[in-house]
């Protein structure tokens, strides 16, 4: 089981809140106020929180702020990264621009078309707000050319899907409702969800999600898939299954290790150890050995089954996967060992 934490998991901000608490504070001083300490931003839902100001530059025309990066309990890659914000003026209306360590879009399918910085919707909605607002108390027209950028983000944004998202260059400016909740599956999900968004706008005809490193490049090889037909599928197979459904590629592989796949076999959609387990006890039944009942993994269940135990896991996870996918779509199955070695495969 997973282990509770013995507190309460501390929220964090989104770096588009950062961006946006960066962008208010270097308004301030454009239009002739002193460097703040801290600025108050209003987050989508009305919350209110503040901000320390980090960083702080401003030459002729223009004005620089920066904001520390605060994910709290969550792992999130840019906790602690540097989050700027650099305003002049513009000839009309909010213009955004990245800057160093901020990527650009450049394949269809997110919603940022391609050419624009990559940043998204809501935090670009909560910089406008945040234009109008200080523009509005200084008696100034809201035109603004607002540059994003985060030192080290080209480095971060290796260590996250942007590669295969299509955006180039660095990090992408997120958030939708500013704040970061810990170990939330809803923005993995929602990353799953851009991936087969880019696939169906460039036209791939077969895309694969995987449980872990070593099954992707076992799925990979095997078909010569390009990167941006991978889908970080990871324990969440339900919600790359149920988005499929709706946004149907023609084909689809499910890959993964044997434990997690034996998981999607026997009916569970999310394949993280602290939210499913493998029924052991039924397993035996299938397999027809009581031996099956008392052993700890799925891997010392195929030592002593074999292939037999692999060919079922392919099989039997083929059916719920297609259970959950429109008629018409092609489905196949891969099962791997720790290693990335192919046990089975059904569907091919």
């Amino acid at each position: 089981m997973a282990r509770k934490p013995d507190r309460p998991l501390r929220r964090g901000w989104t770096t588009g809140a950062c961006a946006t608490a960066a962008t208010r504070a270097a308004l301030l001083g454009l239009w002739g106020a002193e460097r703040p300490d801290r600025v108050t931003i209003t987050l989508p839902k009305g919350e209110q929180p503040e901000f320390g100001i980090s960083h702080w530059d401003q030459g002729d025309g223009w004005c620089e702020a920066g904001v520390v990066k605060d994910a709290g309990d969550d792992p999130d890659v840019t906790h602690g990264a540097l989050v700027k914000a650099r305003v002049s003026a513009s000839e009309g209306g909010v213009v955004f621009a990245a800057g160093e360590g901020v990527g650009t879009v450049t394949m269809p399918g997110l919603p940022i078309p391609p050419g624009e910085p990559a940043i998204n919707p809501v935090p670009r909605r909560m910089m406008e707000d945040a234009v109008g607002e200080v523009a509005a108390e200084f008696g100034k027209a809201p035109d603004i050319r607002i540059e994003v950028s985060i030192p080290g983000g080209a480095a971060l944004a290796q260590k996250t899907w942007n590669p295969r998202l299509g955006v180039k260059g660095g990090l992408s400016i997120l958030g939708t409702t500013g704040i970061v909740r810990p170990y939330s599956c809803a923005a993995w999900i929602a990353s799953i969800h851009r991936g087969i968004d880019v696939a169906c706008a460039q036209g791939l005809e077969h895309v694969a999600g995987c449980t872990g490193a070593s099954s992707e490049r076992a799925v990979q090889a095997l078909y010569g898939l390009p990167d941006h037909a991978m889908l970080d599928m990871g324990d969440f197979a339900g919600g790359m299954l149920k988005y499929l459904a709706k946004h149907p590629v023609p084909r689809v592989t499910v890959g993964g290790g044997i434990g997690k796949m034996t998981k999607l076999a026997q009916g569970a959609r999310d394949l993280h150890s602290g939210r499913s387990q493998v029924d052991f006890r039924k397993l035996a039944e299938v397999l027809g050995d009581e031996d099956v009942a008392y052993m700890n993994t799925a891997l010392q269940v195929f030592e002593n089954t074999g292939e037999k135990y692999a060919e079922w896991v392919a099989e039997t996870a083929l059916d719920q996967v297609r259970a959950m996918l429109p008629e018409g779509v092609r489905a196949d199955t891969v099962v791997t060992d720790r290693q990335g070695a192919i046990l089975a495969r059904a569907g091919v």
